[in-house]
């Protein structure tokens, strides 16, 4: 189970046969300890924890022995997996002057046309995003974007 955690390739079958009882133990148990690791719960308060949900005092012990071996790869792990965001590749972009359409004679208004390039953090397929936006809305997106430039700037 740790090692599932910890990325290291480790998978489990489980057989038509067997019920949802085991499978719900499964996610339970990688529930616990992937929380335990993400706190910083030590080995003695996580093996008394368990044996307050049930679990007798060997198997307890033997998960806690293997769990504090594995603890700081554990939360390597967790701080490599935190803060990943989708990365922009590029931007393309247009700018209209729309005069009329079907619906309206007179529209006279401009809008600016943006296509992002996105790098998917997951599965590192890039993949597209187009909108349009008015004027007027193209002036407040690009004040929060160099608001959350400006804001990111300060952190690093």
């Amino acid at each position: 189970m740790l090692k599932l955690l910890v990325g290291d390739g480790f998978f489990f079958y489980l057989s038509v046969s067997e019920t949802g009882d085991v499978k719900a133990s499964i996610a339970c148990l990688s529930f616990i300890l992937s929380s335990a690791g993400k706190y910083g719960v030590d080995s003695e308060a996580l093996s008394n924890e368990l044996q307050q949900l049930g679990l007798p005092k060997e198997h307890s012990t033997s998960l806690c022995k293997s769990y504090g071996d594995k603890l700081v790869s554990l939360q390597e792990e967790f701080r490599r997996q935190s803060l990943q965001l989708s990365s922009v590749e590029a931007v393309e972009w247009r700018v209209d002057y729309v005069l009329s359409s079907s619906h309206l004679k007179d529209v006279c208004e401009s809008c600016v046309q943006l296509r992002l390039a996105i790098r998917n953090k997951d599965t590192q397929n890039l993949e597209h995003l187009s909108f349009t936006l008015t004027a007027d809305k193209f002036r407040v997106f690009l004040h929060e974007m160099k608001q959350a430039y400006s804001q990111l700037e300060c952190l690093s």
